[in-house]
């Protein structure tokens, strides 16, 4: 197989096959890609066929996290030389021409693709393969010191790196994280950077704690409802994405305080304690993926200010790609997990 991608069907039909060799616009380097870290959107489409409203309707190629070398550049002459080493920033933003969107924030694009996604018919296919077409705007040089591994988190970084913005200034203050899986490891680790005073992780499982109280967070066990309400923290970011950790992050908050809504909740209604949110007059902010922050969280992961050690916990090549999924779906076991694409 000389171009395997890891590719899903449908629903518990996922498949490591040859996806041939890539054909390039002229807008689009070929990337060999060296890293992809398994998202939740990939264990959805694996485990549902579908994530959130976005339904599998042909194969597509899965991944939205991932590094690489560029070897062969765009042939219009944008975007790094061959040899550089790449992370991809997966956004592609639209308008539909009709929904208003503000357009310094291109996250919030009503018309967007982004890698790996089955919103569009054509979807757009992911870069879970050894070579990939990428468009050149998409692919970020990586400075001296940053190695393809770490790299492979930057996407991620950024998604928790725009969560915790959207709360403004955090230094001083106590940040709260409901949900300590990859998201909400790296939301600490944001916290940590940004100059937060105190940090406290929320989880069910004893390895995410352990994880996040070796990054140095106070930890809690996600079902002691007591003790979170007795967190009053300044800032809560909800990056569980659960009905019950958007509880938890109104009743950790202060009154006063700020609560970000990071984690994706299911379609439709759900359920939600307003009338605290109201009495203690909580600011309530969406969060969404991210906008121009990529490279601010490249640097920071080359300067070593960004510590993001011990968020991996695992890594396969991509020939087990179906052991890497079900490692990544449990998460008393693994944190993030990734795939290694150039293991021949």
């Amino acid at each position: 197989m000389d171009n395997p991608g890891v590719v899903a069907y449908a629903a518990n039909d996922l498949r490591i096959e040859d996806v041939g060799e890539p054909r390039p616009a002229p807008d689009e380097a070929i990337v060999e890609i060296a890293y992809g870290g398994v998202c939740g959107s990939d264990l959805h489409y694996w485990m549902h066929g579908a994530a959130g409203a976005s339904i599998l309707r042909e194969p597509m190629i899965l991944g939205h996290e991932a590094s690489g070398v560029v070897v062969s550049p765009a042939a219009d002459g944008t975007g790094p030389d061959a040899g550089t080493p790449v992370a991809v920033h997966p956004l592609t933003a639209r308008g539909d021409g009709v929904t208003p969107w503000p357009e310094d924030r291109p996250n919030l694009a009503p018309a967007s693709t982004y890698l790996g996604s089955a919103m569009h018919l054509p979807h757009t296919q992911g870069a879970f393969a050894r070579r990939v077409a990428l468009p050149a705007r998409m692919l970020y040089a990586l400075p001296d010191g940053l190695d393809l591994r770490t790299a492979a988190l930057a996407e991620p970084a950024a998604v928790a790196w725009h969560g915790l913005a959207r709360a403004g200034d955090v230094r001083g203050k106590h940040v709260a994280v409901i949900g300590a899986g990859p998201i909400g490891q790296l939301v600490v680790a944001v916290a940590r950077r940004a100059g937060a005073a105190r940090i406290t992780a929320t989880d069910l499982h004893p390895l995410p704690l352990e994880i996040a109280s070796s990054r140095g967070a106070e930890t809690l066990d996600a079902r002691d409802a007591e003790a979170i309400a007795a967190l009053h923290a300044d800032v809560v970011v909800e990056s569980s994405g659960t009905v019950p950790g958007l509880a938890s992050a109104v009743s950790a908050a202060v009154r006063g305080g700020t609560v970000v809504l990071l984690g994706l909740q299911r379609a439709g209604d759900v359920p939600v304690p307003m009338a605290t949110a109201i009495t203690r007059e909580l600011t309530l902010l969406g969060s969404f993926r991210f906008g121009a922050e990529f490279a601010d969280v490249i640097a920071a992961l080359a300067d070593g200010s960004l510590d993001v050690s011990g968020i991996v916990t695992q890594e396969l090549g991509v020939d087990q790609a179906l052991e890497a999924f079900e490692v990544a779906a449990d998460p008393s076991r693994s944190s993030k997990v990734l795939l290694a694409f150039d293991q021949r």
